[in-house]
């Protein structure tokens, strides 16, 4: 029997869900939620760009969605920008009984000391009220640097650190919102953007340090330690996002620590440039231009580079895929789990089973 699903969102992420869900022969899409009127009302096969018409027209109308009664939404609409507006949506799903897989907020993958105890338990009691769950992730917050180094940790002897790094090259990603806004890039270096704003690098990886620690039974120090650099071109620079002056901010190295007794043992890690002969110094991908790095320091010492790039781009397109990918390919899990918020260390081993090609 077909689990019928609901996708949240045509964008960049949400047209390659569109494509993952009509791919995985448990799932039945049953309709589809846009945010603007140019798309209310157009077939869902051409806001997909999947060449074809669907018989099935998008909608912004969420209430006719939620009365379908799916059995989950797939939710990838943009919230790095309104996080706690995205969260109050999810809710409403949990209450309407209807399970969610998510990219986002981001700092649902595992919220525990990154939110309060107060909208932990709000979550809780949402999904208990509609028996419904939720499911956060994606590739970074998510199987990058949740379940991928948890799994390598399990060939230690001794472990003193596990580092979880994302080095890339963000002059194809298409997100102007997330490149100009958030991270800043183009704007003066001494201008901070929100990204880097008391407290936001905490809320947005927080919960990367905090479920590799919880999965490492590991008793953090109370506050995560930050570290920022912000990087420089000796000329200017033209992405798919905009322009970025000479001078200006166009690339970022920052870290976020869990320590222990004050050293650190877990470390997110982000090395983003918008020109690959910039800051030459800070880490680079052994091969292509984007990378997910996994370092463990130790016995053994382990080091794992996940490199990936799209079938009809690279690796910033690709990283759209494997974002809509983790969360279709877990639908059927988060149906099956309890009740409530679903991390990574709930889930069961989640494949790609029905999707070798014929």
């Amino acid at each position: 029997m077909s689990l019928r699903v609901v996708e949240w969102s045509t964008g960049t992420v949400g047209r390659l869900a569109v494509a993952g869900i009509l791919a995985r022969p448990e799932l039945e899409l049953v309709g589809v939620w846009v945010s603007s009127s140019e798309k209310d009302g157009k077939d869902v096969g051409v806001l997909a760009d999947l060449g074809r018409e669907l018989g099935l027209t998008a909608t912004t109308d969420k209430d006719a969605l939620l009365a379908l009664k799916p059995d989950c939404i797939v939710h990838t609409a943009m919230s790095d920008d309104r996080p706690f507006e995205a969260f109050a949506d999810l809710l409403s799903f949990l209450e309407a009984g209807i399970n969610v897989v998510s990219s986002g907020p981001v700092f649902l993958q595992y919220p525990q000391g990154v939110l309060s105890p107060e909208q932990v338990a709000e979550i809780e009691a949402a999904g208990e009220r509609g028996q419904a769950s939720l499911h956060v992730n994606g590739i970074d917050p998510g199987f990058a640097n949740d379940l991928l180094p948890l799994v390598l940790t399990s060939l230690s002897h001794r472990i003193d650190e596990v580092r979880v790094s994302e080095i890339a090259d963000y002059s194809t990603y298409y997100q102007p919102v997330v490149n100009g806004e958030i991270f800043g890039f183009g704007k003066p270096v001494d201008e901070v953007p929100m990204l880097f704003q008391p407290g936001i690098l905490g809320l947005a990886w927080g919960s990367v340090v905090r479920i590799i620690a919880a999965g490492l039974c590991l008793t953090l120090d109370d506050e995560l330690v930050e570290t920022v650099e912000h990087g420089v071109h000796d000329a200017d620079i033209d992405t798919v996002s905009g322009h970025i002056p000479k001078g200006t901010r166009a690339g970022v190295r920052f870290t976020l620590a869990g320590t222990v007794d004050g050293t650190p043992r877990v470390v997110l890690e982000h090395v983003t440039r918008n020109h690959p002969e910039m800051m030459p110094e800070w880490p680079r991908p052994l091969e292509g231009d984007g990378i997910y790095r996994v370092e463990i320091t130790g016995d053994p010492y382990l080091k794992l580079d996940l490199t990936h790039h799209g079938e009809h781009g690279d690796h910033n397109d690709s990283g759209m895929l494997v974002t809509a990918m983790r969360l279709v390919n877990s639908v059927e899990a988060v149906c099956a789990a309890p009740a409530g918020l679903v991390t990574a260390l709930d889930l069961p081993l989640v494949t790609g089973r029905g999707l070798v090609a014929r």
